[in-house]
C-alpha cells in the first residue's frame, strides 16, 4: 500500500509557455499534488511527469524552441509519463496533418488538426469509456478546436470514445485526450495521470 502522503512528494509539470495552464494547475492542487509551471530545462528536469495543455501548437513549437525546451522535452516524453492534451496531443503524436507539422514524435498516432472545427463551432458532449478505462461511467468532454485521432498504432489503447473516435488513448508512459478534462468538475483523468507518475517514481 503506498503512504496516504505519496502524493505529496511528487512533482508534476504544466508546459506553461502559452496555452490553457491553470486549470491543470488547479486539478493537481486539488488532488494533494505540487504543480510545476515548466518553461526552462532546470524546471524539467525536476518533475516526475508533465501535462502538455491545450493552446495552440505552432506557437508551443516555436516557444519550446526559444526556450531551449524542444531537445529536453523530445529526451523527457520518450521514458517518463507526459500526458497531452488538445493541442498537446499534436506535440506528442507521431505524424500530424492539416497542414503537416513536426512534433516530437513520440506517440505512435496520426492527428488531424482543428478536425472538430473552429473555435465557434465547439461543444460538450459525454464521451464513453472503453473496456480499458477503470470506470464504466461516461466522462464530460470539451472540445474546443479539438484535433481528431485518424490512426492508432498497434501498441495504443483506446480509453475514451467520442461517436466511435478514439479521444483518450494511452501507450506506455503517454496518455493524450483530444478534449479538455481541466473545464469541467470531472478529476478522473488526471488522478490517473498522478498515478501513473507516482508508479514511476
Amino acid at each position: 500500500m503506498r503512504p496516504r502522503d505519496a502524493k505529496h512528494s511528487v512533482k508534476i509539470g504544466v508546459l506553461a509557455l502559452q496555452g490553457a495552464i491553470d486549470p491543470h494547475i488547479e486539478k493537481l492542487q486539488s488532488l494533494g499534488v505540487e504543480p510545476v509551471r515548466v518553461r526552462t530545462p532546470d524546471q524539467l528536469a525536476r518533475v516526475s511527469g508533465i501535462i502538455l495543455p491545450g493552446g495552440e501548437s505552432t506557437a508551443m513549437i516555436h516557444l519550446l524552441k526559444v526556450n531551449r525546451l524542444w531537445n529536453p522535452l523530445k529526451a523527457f516524453v520518450q521514458t517518463k509519463p507526459a500526458w497531452g492534451v488538445c493541442a498537446g496531443v499534436i506535440l506528442l503524436a507521431k505524424e500530424v496533418s492539416h497542414p503537416k507539422q513536426e512534433s516530437l514524435d513520440a506517440l505512435d498516432i496520426s492527428v488531424t488538426r482543428n478536425a472538430y472545427g473552429r473555435q465557434n463551432e465547439s461543444f460538450v458532449d459525454n464521451v464513453q469509456p472503453t473496456d480499458k478505462w477503470m470506470d464504466k461511467n461516461p466522462v464530460e468532454g470539451v472540445f474546443i478546436r479539438a484535433p481528431k485521432i485518424d490512426r492508432i498504432g498497434p501498441g495504443v489503447k483506446t480509453l475514451l470514445t467520442h461517436r466511435n473516435d478514439a479521444v483518450f488513448v494511452e501507450q506506455g508512459n503517454l496518455l493524450a485526450a483530444t478534449f479538455h478534462p481541466e473545464l469541467t468538475t470531472n478529476a478522473s483523468l488526471h488522478k490517473y495521470f498522478v498515478e501513473k507518475c507516482l508508479s514511476e517514481k
